[in-house]
């Protein structure tokens, strides 16, 4: 297991997971999502084969509709 920080909260996910795996864990997978690790975007095509290190700061925005 490692840590990470997900929009300023601590978690603890398992080594290896990706940017995708994590989404699917957080419940937003298929959802327009915009994902930064330590302030660097990663491409959408990139989450599948883009891993989460111990201590990276990661920063996930939604689309929310509404009026």
């Amino acid at each position: 297991m490692i840590r990470i920080t997900v929009n300023a909260e601590e978690k603890g996910v398992a080594d290896g997971i990706t940017v995708a795996d994590l989404l699917e864990e957080l419940g937003l997978s298929g959802k327009p999502a915009a994902v930064e690790i330590n302030q660097a975007l990663v491409p959408k095509g990139r989450h599948s084969e883009q891993e989460i290190a111990e201590g990276d700061a990661i920063e996930i925005v939604t689309l929310v509709g509404g009026g």
